[in-house]
């Protein structure tokens, strides 16, 4: 028995824990897109079929959108448009990678932007398709602040209802962020690492496009 007692106590001690997987550390999203195939990206985002068709009218954005050149690429516009500046009330605005995400605020939050009136269904079901699943159209009461009639509208935004834990506190610099994509197309075509136009004509490969060019970017520059 005491042979027995002396055989356990000499046994050398447990090994220590193995050390924390680095991977950890990262942002889960960062995680799967490193581990998605690239044709991923490319597939168009379809909008689920019990929601019904993309209703029409004012529309406020707030992110790239603002951007007049990218509408007139994703909805193939051949006519003339104005973006009447505007703002809402009861939103904020956290960042998803890039982009902005809205969220729903306090009665004094105010996030400012542009609005674009769409004027079919076929649009409207792009601009959906670009903002992909982690954002769903709600109805909105927009301000106008241009001073031109009228001074206020009920239309549509996009809410985010992607995972909270992907967003980060910071605001959207639009000028920045197209400076920022000017620069990184510039960088990867260099590099031969895709080209600046892939699949940009499809409206549901472009949000999955430019989120997969900001990943890159974020090599290359940050």
């Amino acid at each position: 028995m005491a042979n027995s007692t002396r055989s356990r106590d000499s046994l050398p001690p447990p090994p220590p824990p193995p050390p924390d997987d680095p991977r950890a550390k990262i942002s889960p999203t960062v995680l799967k897109m490193r581990s998605t195939s690239p044709r991923h990206f490319f597939q168009s985002q379809t909008r689920p079929q019990d929601q019904g068709p993309s209703p029409t009218g004012p529309y406020f954005f707030y992110g790239s959108l603002q951007d007049q050149s990218l509408l007139i690429d994703l909805l193939d516009l051949k006519h003339s448009f104005h973006l009447r500046p505007a703002y809402v009330e009861g939103y904020k605005c956290k960042l998803w990678g890039h982009y902005p995400a809205l969220l729903s605020g306090d009665p004094g939050d105010t996030v400012t932007g542009a609005v674009y009136e769409v004027q079919t269904v076929e649009d409207a079901e792009k601009l959906a398709a670009y903002e992909g699943p982690s954002y769903t159209t709600v109805a909105c009461s927009i301000r106008y602040v241009d001073g031109q009639s009228p001074i206020q509208a009920e239309g549509y935004t996009f809410l985010f209802v992607g995972n909270m834990r992907d967003l980060s506190e910071g605001s959207f610099d639009l000028k920045h962020w197209l400076e920022r994509r000017t620069l990184g197309r510039k960088k990867l075509k260099r590099r031969g690492v895709g080209s600046a136009h892939t699949s940009e004509s499809d409206s549901g490969s472009y949000r999955m496009y430019d989120l997969r060019l900001s990943f890159s970017l974020s090599q290359i520059i940050d």
